[in-house]
């Protein structure tokens, strides 16, 4: 007679942490839960994986319900399991994470009771998050630091155009520090990536100045996958 094992009994979920870049502001997307535990409070958009569903599949079910938000490429950054991260028992979080640009396309709006509402809020105001959801943040945005480094998802905060003050605004902000704006375009302008669109900014009160564009196919023929910003 075949041995019955035992059926393991593991609960996991998903966190998703998305950041966008708008009018000079990195922010990150968070919801206000309407359900216990931690109701009322703010938190990183998550819920539990379902049995039938893959990692993949859950966060972008969970991502979609709880914001509203569809087609949005993510990936797997990080895995919390510390035993008391959840006071209903032993639940295991991977963390997901994307960069986006803000826009008008991008409009938030809950399909499940689960989130009263979902809105992008300013890094720096952060305020006080559910669960273990300050430590999930902080990991992740501890890696677009290191990423935005040597791999070029930067322009995957920027429009489609944007200028050299744009891309060193979004480069300041991430790393939290001031940079030389000489040796910063000078820099950037080195690696033959970026496409002098010979346009200029519209609309603005100031001197207008040169819209620039990413050519990605450049950049993977140049470099690949990595270069060091």
């Amino acid at each position: 007679m075949k041995e019955v094992l035992p059926k393991f009994n593991s609960t996991f979920s998903i966190d998703c942490v998305l950041f966008g870049f708008d009018e000079g502001e990195l922010k990150i997307l968070l919801i206000e839960r309407n359900e216990e535990p931690f109701k009322d409070w703010w938190a990183l958009p998550g819920n539990l994986v379902a049995e039938d569903e893959s990692l993949d599949q859950s966060a972008s079910r969970i991502l979609h319900e709880l914001t509203g938000l569809g087609d949005v490429y993510m990936e797997q950054y990080y895995t919390f399991g510390d035993v008391n991260r959840h006071p209903q028992g032993r639940v295991v979080s991977i963390a997901y994470y994307a960069l986006l640009r803000l826009g008008g396309d991008k409009a938030l709006k809950p399909l499940s009771n689960y989130a009263k509402q979902a809105h992008w809020i300013n890094v720096k105001d952060l305020p006080k998050l559910a669960f273990d959801h300050q430590q999930i943040f902080d990991k992740g945005l501890e890696k677009i630091k290191r990423r935005i480094k040597h791999q070029p998802i930067a322009f995957e905060l920027l429009p489609e155009k944007f200028t050299l003050t744009q891309l060193q605004n979004v480069y300041e902000i991430i790393l939290n520090k001031k940079l030389d704006k000489r040796n910063f375009r000078k820099k950037m302008l080195s690696f033959g990536v970026l496409k002098d669109l010979d346009e200029k900014q519209k609309g603005v009160s100031f001197r207008a100045a040169t819209l620039y564009k990413f050519d990605k196919r450049k950049y993977a023929k140049l470099f690949g996958k990595e270069i060091s910003f």
